[in-house]
């Protein structure tokens, strides 16, 4: 019933059909552990915050000798500012399905030697079809998940299903959203009946009047760690990522409601990636192979519940891990799902500087 539950989720924000892009990986049985190589010196890891266990970079620290640095940061664009301000002292980072594509195309990324990634195999097929990267040539999934909507239901008595019944002004004050501009911005267009991907000059502007509306009303903006606000009650409701709802869920799922946006709502893809001239690349394939073996993709998955592409990972899940629903999204609240595709820079900056602008009013 999973595998079926994740396969019809995943086709719906936008596999690909083209078999020929299929790299050489045989999803099966998963790759029994063994001792990695042994190598040396340090691997530089720019990753989001509050998304890489710690348990996991002992463990491969352990295995291969190689010190593990964590860099994080909250947003794809703050990730991006680094690399563009030219630093390349990175081995990996971890964009997302937009990110990706936007640096596939400026041939910012080291193409991976599937030969050194074995454990790709455990892999769920779907996740070897994105149309970000058709065939994991330069990436490979770490981990899946939605942006939604997460509130108190001792506080907030009336149900929420969409971000309309979210930016109300009895809520003033009792809202965090995530940092994020173009997430922002993405859920007026969506309630101007326009699809998630139709940012353009014109859609944006006609956000204005409603993020006027809106953003007053938020007390808090936070990518990091919504849930901290929720839990202290600073705030009662949240528009949040998944494994943030997932947590709060799990702790207790009679308090906290979790609901995928009527109007539609991103499905995202982080993966992680290999920057040109890699200080250490032979240490970042080993990272990404290891983290594929499913008893360390479980680890993630626990400690952060997301959605896990790792099918065998899965299967090795809890029965309560999989029907969460913040984590793994039952089919009827699916059908609005759509993953982000590249923006120009142009497009960012004008979806940037509407909401600084909006938030400064």
């Amino acid at each position: 019933m999973f595998a079926s539950l994740l396969s019809a989720a995943l086709s719906m924000v936008g596999c690909g059909k083209d078999e020929s892009a299929t790299p050489p990986v045989t999803p099966g049985a998963p790759t029994a552990p063994t001792a990695g190589p042994k190598l040396s010196g340090e691997l530089n890891l720019f990753a989001w915050s509050e998304y890489v266990p710690t348990s996991v970079i002992e463990g491969f620290e352990q295995e291969t000798g190689v010190k593990v640095k964590y860099e994080a940061y909250d947003s794809n664009e703050q990730m991006l500012a680094k690399l563009e301000g030219g630093s390349n002292k990175y081995d990996i980072i971890q964009p997302s399905e937009y990110v990706i594509e936007s640096l596939i195309k400026r041939g910012a990324l080291e193409a991976i030697e599937l030969d050194k990634v074995p454990n790709l195999k455990n892999l769920s097929p779907e996740f070897l079809k994105q149309p970000h990267d058709m065939g994991l040539k330069y990436s490979v999934p770490w981990m899946a998940g939605t942006v939604g909507i997460v509130y108190n239901t001792e506080v907030v008595k009336e149900p929420i299903n969409g971000f309309a019944d979210v930016f109300q002004d009895k809520y003033k004050g009792k809202i965090v959203v995530l940092d994020d501009s173009r997430e922002i911005v993405s859920w007026a267009v969506a309630v101007n009946g326009k699809q998630l991907n139709d940012l353009t000059p014109e859609t944006m502007s006609a956000t204005r009047p409603l993020l006027q509306k809106w953003l007053p009303l938020v007390a808090a903006y936070d990518s990091a760690s919504p849930k901290d606000k929720l839990r202290s009650g600073e705030v009662d409701i949240g528009i949040v990522w998944s494994g943030e709802g997932a947590t709060l869920l799990n702790e207790d799922n009679k308090k906290w409601a979790w609901a995928l946006p009527k109007e539609g709502s991103h499905m995202f893809i982080d993966s992680l990636a290999i920057p040109k001239n890699s200080p250490n690349k032979e240490a970042a394939l080993a990272f990404i192979n290891y983290i594929l073996r499913p008893e360390v993709s479980v680890k993630i998955t626990e400690e952060f519940p997301y959605l896990n592409p790792n099918a065998e990972a899965v299967k090795m899940l809890p029965e309560a891990a999989r029907t969460n629903i913040a984590s793994f999204p039952p089919e009827a609240a699916r059908k609005n799902l759509q993953t982000f595709k590249d923006l120009s820079s142009d497009l960012q900056s004008e979806a940037d500087k509407l909401v600084t602008q909006v938030k400064g009013q």
